[in-house]
């Protein structure tokens, strides 16, 4: 299989959101502040206020990867899908599909990291466990599923039902996919755009090289990269792949 190794991205810039304070007459009390809110440039000031978080993923200095959680519609749920993004991305590529899968039951935990994307998975999954998730679908994008697949070859809190690697290279740096694949049982969706290349050809050669229970191939028309491919026409198969292998339900 042929090596991919991309250049160093950039983090991810967040934007900050500074709270406003109340002002009264001379005789009151100011109103306290109100709880600064990372936004990430994707979400609503209320979206932050309640699932932005600092994911502690022993990163340098201990301040933790931008971070976004949000539950079921219904509450309570029981798979958490945890999404990670592609190079010089950020948790904000997934924004746009929360709602799709929240509705449907699931609860989302998306984060923004340059490092060992693995260690923020098995971070994800620790949060996630704490929120009362008892099981877990990947979904990364590029260097982010790379990542998927193998962290799901690696120790994990909790259960991984299923994976789905969109536009992964079979080898990023020091993560190869190509060999976890032929280890990893878990069931396994892959898929690319005909003319994003190399990674059409990565997709194909992942998933023949998977020993997974049920894997899956789809080669979109198109040229886009990742996370796009949802938009694209990817997200009821992946909802659908994931209603088999990881429900909502648990």
């Amino acid at each position: 299989m042929k090596r991919i190794v991309l250049p160093v991205a950039l983090a991810a810039t967040a934007l900050l959101l500074t709270a406003c304070s109340s002002s009264g007459s001379s005789t009151k009390t100011a109103a306290a502040p109100s709880p600064t809110a990372k936004t990430y440039g994707c979400l609503t000031k209320e979206q932050a206020a309640k699932g932005s978080f600092a994911l502690d993923a022993g990163t340098a200095g201990g301040t933790g990867l931008d971070a976004y959680y949000r539950d079921s519609d219904a509450g309570g749920a029981r798979t958490g899908v945890i999404f990670s993004h592609q190079l010089s991305g950020s948790l904000c590529e997934w924004a746009p599909v929360f709602d799709e899968f929240t509705k449907a039951g699931y609860a989302v935990l998306a984060f923004t990291s340059e490092g060992d994307v693995t260690e923020g998975i098995k971070a994800s999954a620790v949060r996630l466990k704490e929120k009362g998730v008892t099981g877990l679908a990947l979904i990364g994008a590029s260097k982010g599923g790379t990542s998927s697949l193998v962290a799901a070859k690696l120790d994990s809190p909790l259960p991984i039902k299923a994976v789905v690697s969109l536009s992964s290279p079979d080898v990023f740096n020091q993560l190869n996919a190509g060999l976890a694949v032929k280890s990893v049982k878990i069931p396994t969706y892959f898929a690319a755009e005909e003319m994003d290349a190399p990674f059409a050809a990565n997709a194909k050669e992942l998933y023949d090289a998977s020993v997974a229970e049920d894997k899956q191939l789809k080669i979109y028309p198109g040229g886009n990269h990742g996370a796009p491919l949802l938009k694209d026409g990817a997200l009821p198969d992946v909802k659908a792949y994931l209603a088999k292998h990881a429900p909502a339900a648990g």
